[in-house]
């Protein structure tokens, strides 16, 4: 049987953005199988929002190639590129004139659903990111961050995608909403058989989340694998120090429970 293609590869990417601070990413090269969560870290500045960007071309690379699902995102349409990859970013960016409803059916009325179409999508979408209909027709400033989160979801996922691409999805709202927000989120990426790309600067959720961790240095791919291995055998300082970070934090939690205990 042939080998179904990658659902991405990215080719020796390098990207300038040509502002005289050098190149954003040197020489990236990585894929995705199809299915996979992969989670991309490392501190600021080191490449990962560029590199999520190639993927729906929100970015166009200097020099190098990226391929979705075996197809140069380059020789495409990237609106209908696009439209076939859900994106969610930190923020949201939810039209505030409109309701809920209606910034989860925008993509669907560009690609020309009636409304009894869209309004049973809605509701679909609704019900499969834990959110009540009546929610439905309120306007974007009377939710919770949480809220607010869970309906970016679902309106990248209206068009059901199966490649989902997320920049901080939860960077911005408090612990129990984000440790809610990531464990729902995985749930769906399994249930609905997605390819997920999530960039973070969290690598304790990298760890839980993740099937696969690519860690980005300068623009540099420094090192991938899964959670596992890049545990047990960090190949840089850099990454053993990115990764001793949910260690430090379990055995902090470890200590305090014995001293309750105690």
């Amino acid at each position: 049987m042939e080998a179904q293609p990658l659902a991405i590869e990215i080719i020796e990417a390098w990207k300038s953005y040509g502002n005289g601070s050098g190149f954003a990413l040197k020489g990236v090269s990585l894929h995705v199988e199809t299915g996979e969560f992969l989670a991309l870290v490392g501190t600021s500045g080191s490449g990962k929002t560029t590199l999520l960007k190639l993927v729906n071309r929100l970015a166009e690379p200097t020099r190098g190639r990226v391929l979705v699902g075996g197809a140069d995102v380059s020789q495409g349409d990237p609106i209908e590129l696009r439209r076939r990859i859900g994106y969610v970013f930190q923020g949201v960016g939810l039209f505030p004139h409109m309701t809920v409803a209606e910034n989860i059916g925008v993509t669907l009325t560009l690609l020309g659903w009636n409304e009894t179409a869209i309004e049973k999508r809605v509701a679909e979408l609704l019900e499969l990111v834990r959110l009540p209909q009546a929610i439905a027709p309120r306007l974007p400033a009377s939710l919770s961050g949480g809220q607010a989160q869970r309906v970016g979801v679902a309106r990248a996922l209206a068009a059901s995608p199966r490649l989902m691409l997320m920049d901080e999805p939860f960077g911005a709202v408090d612990p129990i909403t984000r440790d809610a927000l990531s464990r729902d989120y995985r749930a769906l990426h399994d249930a609905l058989k997605l390819t997920t790309v999530l960039v973070t600067h969290d690598v304790m959720e990298a760890v839980i989340l993740a099937d696969r961790i690519a860690v980005l240095d300068e623009g540099r791919l420094v090192q991938e694998g899964t959670p596992q291995e890049l545990l047990a055998a960090p190949k840089e300082a850099y990454v053993k120090e990115l990764m001793a970070m949910p260690r430090r934090q379990a055995e902090r939690v470890r200590s305090l429970q014995g001293g309750a205990r105690s």
